[in-house]
């Protein structure tokens, strides 16, 4: 697990691998991720249980990281989450097949963006990817995102993609 130390208020950020037991967690942020950018609620009873449904489909093949503030006496509070989905390439005669990550989903709430959270965050996908032996990590950026991913070493790799080499970022 990977702590960082906000600035703003001594909080310390838990960076972590998220599991059954945070489903709601989890589809709490992809709801405040909309709603943040709609800036109003949107009512949809159903999207827990088909967040759910989704998660354990993609389970296999996405590791997905929790950012959260708390203690573990007054609780934890879920603040960011970020995934990899694992693309293994058909190996051919001659050579292995190898993995690419591609990031999705990166998300944290506007109240932690400015307090290093999602660089801690992309630093746990960099290192996972240098674990597993990633060829490559491959994310599809949104404008506002883009610079952010650039200064971590990420460079354009054609149709709005950047890519970032872990064993050289």
């Amino acid at each position: 697990m990977a702590e960082v130390t906000s600035t703003d208020f001594g909080q310390q950020v838990a960076i972590r691998v998220a599991d059954e037991r945070d489903l709601a967690a989890l589809a709490g942020l992809r709801r405040a991720w909309l709603e943040e950018r709609l800036g109003y609620p949107v009512e949809d009873p159903g999207f827990e249980a088909a967040f759910a449904q989704w998660w354990r489909v993609e389970l296999p093949r996405r590791t997905f990281w929790l950012a959260e503030v708390g203690s573990p006496r007054s609780g934890y509070t879920a603040v960011g989450s970020i995934n990899v989905l694992e693309i293994v390439h058909m190996p051919r005669p001659g050579a292995r097949g190898g993995r690419i990550g591609h990031v999705g989903n990166a998300f944290v709430l506007a109240s932690f963006a400015d307090r290093g959270v999602p660089a801690a965050l992309l630093d746990a996908v960099v290192e996972h990817a240098r674990a597993r032996r990633y060829r490559r990590l491959l994310l599809a950026p949104t404008a506002g995102s883009a610079p952010f991913y650039r200064r971590a070493g990420f460079v354009p790799a054609g149709d709005g993609f950047l890519v970032l080499e872990p064993d050289h970022g």
